[in-house]
């Protein structure tokens, strides 16, 4: 079994940021992502584990260098005034060329 080495980005956000993360992530350069409803409480202890107030989990499996666009993307634009994090993982994944069209493995 081949496998192809990876980035998961897994984005944690408050669902008014939902449309504008799955944007971004396509434009920075993934080819899809996976999204899902989450509960949840961070350090700030509100937010993602209110009652009522929802939160979303984005992922994507790209590049290293898309992974660090979306991070950074993110970063500068919401981690100032949302609750959001970020966080990224080295995955070994099937089928390869689904999350890079354009590169070399096979």
């Amino acid at each position: 079994m081949q496998t192809v080495s990876y980035r998961l980005v897994t984005i944690i956000s408050e669902r008014t940021l939902r449309d504008k993360l799955i944007d971004a992530v396509h434009r920075l350069g993934a080819t899809g992502h996976t999204l899902a409803d989450v509960k949840g409480e961070g350090s700030r202890r509100h937010g993602l584990g209110m009652p009522g107030v929802s939160a979303v989990k984005i992922e994507t499996v790209v590049t290293s260098e898309v992974a660090d666009r979306i991070a950074s993307y993110v970063a500068e634009r919401y981690f100032e005034h949302h609750s959001v994090i970020v966080y990224l993982q080295d995955v070994e994944v099937l089928r390869g060329s689904k999350y890079a069209p354009h590169n070399d493995e096979a």
